[in-house]
């Protein structure tokens, strides 16, 4: 009887072990395919970025004629959609004034985001699914390579606004690139955007308060961002113009009026695009 007991126990503990290696190798297995996948991704998604033109005319609401762009070397972002968060309700609307492009010129589609500042936002579940399902409308719009949220998050706001990008990705299709603007203290020492699903963040050098002096000196002395989303990408304004910017693959300028042809000519000659 001991004997029987004793080959039963170890039958057991044996049996306990072969399933607990069993997990470990599935669960090791599972993370490999995990970490491939996202290796693939983003080696897909470097690849397509590096597609993009260097410079990117963002077009905001108002009428833009801009079919004589070089599209080779010039994109445009133009605003297509406010959302407004007021209380518990998400109101969109829509770009109302006309936009002219090349034929084959990049596109991307740009959101921007309002918080009302007076009627707070609850920032619900249920305003981040309406947010994420009116942006994701834009990945279907003619031509978008890529769709760019440009919203102010205050930091109660940021787990609101990871909670959207991330229903926001799974919305979009995945040839879709997906960018975001950011403030430049996010870019600088806030570790906060390491793990969002987007492909890149645009740090806004411009617009910076009293900021600016501070972050333009460190620019100068060589010191670019630590955030890695940070790093590909830059925001200038034509009005703001920098003698130092960090090496950067593409460069997206604001013009606070109307494109022209002698204003776009002065960018390229002022950035050395």
């Amino acid at each position: 009887m001991f004997i029987q007991k004793l080959l039963r126990h170890r039958f057991r503990l044996a049996l306990i072990g072969l399933l607990s290696a069993s997990l470990l190798f599935l669960a090791a297995f599972r993370f490999q395919k995990r970490e491939q996948a996202h290796t693939r991704n983003t080696v897909s998604s470097s690849s397509r970025l590096s597609k993009l033109p260097a410079t990117i005319l963002w077009a905001w609401e108002r009428p833009e004629k801009l079919d004589f762009i070089d599209s080779q070397n010039i994109g445009v972002a133009f605003l297509a959609k406010t959302i407004y968060l007021r209380a518990d309700r998400t109101v969109s609307r829509p770009r109302l004034q006309p936009l002219a492009v090349p034929n084959g010129a990049a596109v991307i589609a740009v959101a921007r985001i309002e918080s009302d500042r007076t009627t707070r936002p609850t920032l619900s579940p249920e305003q981040v699914k309406d947010a994420a399902a009116e942006i994701a409308e834009l990945g279907s719009l003619p031509n978008v390579v890529m769709v760019q949220v440009d919203f102010d998050a205050t930091t109660s706001e940021r787990a609101f606004y990871r909670d959207l990008l991330k229903q926001l990705r799974g919305k979009l299709p995945p040839s879709t690139l997906l960018s975001i603007t950011a403030l430049a203290s996010w870019c600088k020492g806030d570790n906060w955007l390491e793990d969002l699903p987007i492909d890149e963040a645009v740090p806004m050098l411009f617009r910076m308060g009293v900021e600016r002096r501070q972050f333009l000196s460190q620019l100068a002395a060589g010191q670019g961002f630590n955030s890695k989303p940070c790093q590909a990408s830059a925001g200038v304004s034509t009005d703001e113009p920098l003698a130092q910017l960090p090496p950067v693959q593409r460069l997206y300028v604001f013009s606070p009026i109307v494109w022209s042809p002698d204003a776009i000519k002065q960018t390229m000659e002022t950035y050395k695009r």
